[in-house]
């Protein structure tokens, strides 16, 4: 099983803005609803597609910096990140087909 693996401010240049390919970045929080049952779907795709994308999760709460810099105010957000610029923005929780609709072109 392939965990996704959390960063933070401190990590994020060389976790996120530095690797190699595709990340997708959950922004979340622990009084998130809607984060919260958007993780079991982030995890099922992280294993699905670990050859080709690669999940994080920073916490908003926690980590005001980048939360701030990317403007991720409204949660779940995910960017997806290649090369270190932001590609694609998605908001809200969505099912796992909605999920794999939207990250359809790094799949």
């Amino acid at each position: 099983m392939t965990t996704i693996e959390s960063v933070t401010d401190a990590s994020f240049r060389d976790e996120v803005l530095a690797a190699p390919g595709t990340t997708v970045v959950e922004f979340w929080a622990e009084w998130c609803g809607p984060c919260r049952a958007l993780s079991p779907i982030l995890q099922q795709l992280q294993e699905e597609h670990a050859d080709r994308i690669r999940i994080v999760k920073i916490n908003a709460d926690e980590n005001m910096e980048t939360t701030v810099a990317y403007k991720a105010l409204a949660l779940p957000v995910m960017q997806v990140f290649q090369d270190g610029e932001v590609v694609k923005t998605i908001i809200g929780a969505k099912p796992k087909p909605a999920m794999e609709l939207e990250l359809a072109a790094f799949l």
